[in-house]
């Protein structure tokens, strides 16, 4: 797909993976609406790439019908969108305090995995009523999953599962809209230079990038934004969960 002129919504586009994914939409032409929690970061990218910023909540049936509706109004109904936004909360699920709470286990699949379906449904339903573009085409949808899907570490039982339901969502989904010309993909980054990351001491960064084969590194968002932006050229790309991880395979713990 061509994304000159085309409505794209990210969501996290205040900071990390999202906000270079909007920089990258916005470069090759798109019109970008950044949806986040902390609409101040999202303001704040938005003024650098001529887009538009949108307070979000992701897991809120009503806050996300707002922003969409409001990207909407700006750009026209979305025919890309990229789900970036995320949280991760660390704990085994017995600890030495007894059992993991339960709220905040809840916390994470309603975000990663809840939030994900829940602006793809409502972009999906807004790029159903859009004329094809050439090739048949109505839209492309991108979620991050993560290498943690498949070799989630001890402790990270939430994160783990919320993005394994990410994978298990991206065929289905393909499936199902494939005949009206919208693709379904998602990104699986291994270890990346995200705020999270930024603010751990520098040498459990480096012990961290070490650990990557090549390039023995953390992962540039600018690198998880120039994957969506191929995803969305190549329209034989569809249905597919794409590692980016320099061929890490996380260990047990």
């Amino acid at each position: 797909m061509n994304v000159n002129g085309v409505g794209a919504i990210v969501t996290g586009g205040g900071s990390g993976l999202g906000a270079a994914t909007g920089r990258a939409l916005a470069a090759a032409g798109a019109r970008v609406a950044l949806l986040d929690l902390n609409e101040e970061a999202a303001s704040s990218v938005a003024r650098d790439i001529g887009g538009i910023a949108l307070s979000c909540d992701v897991a809120d049936a009503g806050s996300a019908e707002a922003a969409v509706a409001r990207a909407a109004d700006a750009h026209g109904p979305a025919r890309i969108l990229v789900n970036c936004a995320g949280v991760a909360t660390a704990g085994r699920i017995v600890g030495r305090n007894g059992p993991l709470d339960l709220a905040a286990y809840a916390r994470v699949i309603q975000v990663n995995l809840i939030g994900s379906f829940n602006l793809m449904r409502l972009v999906a339903a807004g790029a159903l009523a859009l004329d094809p573009l050439e090739g048949g085409e109505r839209g492309v949808i991108i979620s991050t999953a993560s290498i943690a899907a498949y070799e989630g570490q001890v402790g990270q039982a939430a994160y783990a599962s919320s993005k394994a339901g990410i994978v298990g969502l991206t065929l289905p989904a393909a499936r199902e809209f494939a005949p009206a010309g919208i693709r379904v993909c998602a990104i699986a980054p291994g270890i990346f230079e995200t705020p999270m990351l930024r603010g751990l001491p520098q040498e459990v960064q480096d012990s961290l990038g070490a650990a990557v084969p090549f390039p023995s590194r953390l992962g540039r968002p600018e690198e998880y934004a120039k994957l969506a932006l191929a995803i969305i050229d190549n329209p034989m790309l569809n249905g597919e969960v794409i590692r980016l991880d320099g061929a890490l395979r996380m260990q047990p713990k």
